[in-house]
């Protein structure tokens, strides 16, 4: 009887997650290799894919790292043609890379709204774009797009970042439906409030013993009373990447511990 954790393996598998040298695409990434995946990144700068590299190489994996603007169409084919021939025909890949820029929105020009677009839209449709013939001609792919709780939520100082996690939902979902019948899955997966050292300062014990405001806000909001943990998004990750998930098209999977189910406390 065939081992139904088989399903999970990513042995054989190459997996280009962009913009992971560190943060929740590092963490990703990691999970991949732990499952039997070799694993292409790329970032920005030079420095940045060293970087990189080499904390992969703490954790005992290989990584090969490309230096590439997500946003240049022409890069992008470029390194997506470079890793087929060096790597390998791409199996997965996970539209990481992304910014956030928060300013009220009659403060923020036309100019900051656009880059969080280009960067955090029309990247992902760059790249699912260059990946996707020669996941045809394998007959399966796997594209699966970090979208955002603010992929159904707005809040103050985000209105570009949450239009364009918002058009990368419908992104994800208009692949799902223009190439299922490929056998190519694009699915999302939202993270909730996770702890890394970006969002270390939110998280600083204050003076007087309290907690920071946000911290108090994010764990009155969530169920799970805690924030989340890279290692929290990496068994949804691996799964979206793996045989078990071959009927699960079009779909959001948002990790947050419960927030998007919840109303919220009631005031004391």
């Amino acid at each position: 009887m065939e081992n139904i954790m088989n399903n999970f393996s990513l042995n054989g598998k190459i997996a280009l997650v962009t913009g992971a040298s560190y943060g929740i695409g590092f963490a990703i990434a990691s999970s991949y290799a732990k499952a039997g995946a070799t694993i292409v990144f790329n970032d920005i700068k030079q420095e940045l894919v060293d970087k990189g590299i080499a904390a992969y190489a703490e954790m005992g994996i290989k990584a090969h790292g490309y230096v590439c603007d997500v946003t240049n169409e022409d890069q992008v084919n470029a390194m997506v043609a470079q890793i087929e021939k060096e790597v390998g025909v791409i199996d997965i890949l996970v539209n990481n890379a992304g910014i956030i820029k928060r300013i009220p929105m009659c403060d923020m020009t036309a100019a900051e709204f656009r880059q969080v677009i280009d960067v955090d839209l029309n990247a992902p449709f760059i790249v699912a774009k260059a990946v996707i013939p020669s996941m045809i001609k394998k007959g399966k792919g796997k594209i699966i797009n970090i979208c955002s709780m603010m992929s159904e939520l707005g809040r103050e100082t985000v209105s570009a970042y949450a239009a364009a996690k918002g058009g990368l939902k419908m992104l994800t979902k208009n692949i799902a439906s223009e190439y299922g019948e490929f056998n190519i899955q694009c699915n999302g997966i939202g993270p909730g409030y996770i702890a890394t050292p970006q969002t270390a300062p939110l998280r600083e014990i204050q003076e007087d013993g309290s907690r920071h405001p946000f911290d108090q806000f994010i764990i009155a909001k969530t169920p799970a009373a805690r924030w989340g943990t890279p290692e929290d998004l990496a068994g949804p990750a691996v799964f979206l990447a793996s045989d078990a998930s071959d009927f699960v098209n079009g779909h959001i999977l948002y990790v947050d511990g419960g927030i998007l189910a919840y109303i919220g406390k009631q005031p004391k």
